[in-house]
């Protein structure tokens, strides 16, 4: 028996700002970057808020440079003060051409970008208590200088 599909609720869109990569470089694993999150903005119908400076998008680079394997760690602080952990892991897969691209700082056509991620939020506060409480998907896309995210609730 098939169960319904869930139906998602449009939570916030994050612009997230950011460094220069810090190359690690080659290991065993693949290539390892690491992207320092400098701050951003969060709008939205659920949450409002800012990105706070000091996170950072730890990346393995595979399948010869078209696929991305993120794992972002920052922190919201929302409009009330409250501090919201994020812990967020995303698939980006794009042409040799456009990774080489984004990995250079330079645009790329969004639609050519298959970007996906999983965003965990922990809250701090009981009436915040929903966000752990609950599953979140999210698309993505990377420009030269930051990172736009859209989050959606699993309803």
């Amino acid at each position: 028996m098939t169960l319904p599909a869930p139906q998602l609720e449009h939570v916030c869109d994050l612009a997230v700002t950011i460094a220069p990569p810090v190359e690690v470089g080659h290991t065993p694993a693949g290539l390892r970057r690491m992207i320092p999150i400098t701050g951003g903005t969060v709008n939205g119908p659920r949450l409002n808020g800012k990105v706070l400076a000091g996170g950072a998008d730890f990346q393995l680079i595979l399948g010869g440079g078209t696929q991305a394997h993120l794992d972002a760690r920052y922190v919201i602080e929302l409009q009330d003060g409250t501090r919201v952990f994020v812990q967020n892991t995303a698939l980006r897969v794009a042409s040799l051409d456009n990774s080489q691209r984004i990995m250079n700082g330079q645009p790329v056509n969004p639609d050519e970008i298959y970007f996906r991620c999983q965003p965990k939020l922990e809250a701090t506060t009981p009436q915040w208590a929903w966000l752990s409480e609950s599953q979140f998907i999210g698309t993505g896309r990377r420009a030269p200088d930051g990172v736009f995210l859209s989050f959606y609730r699993v309803l």
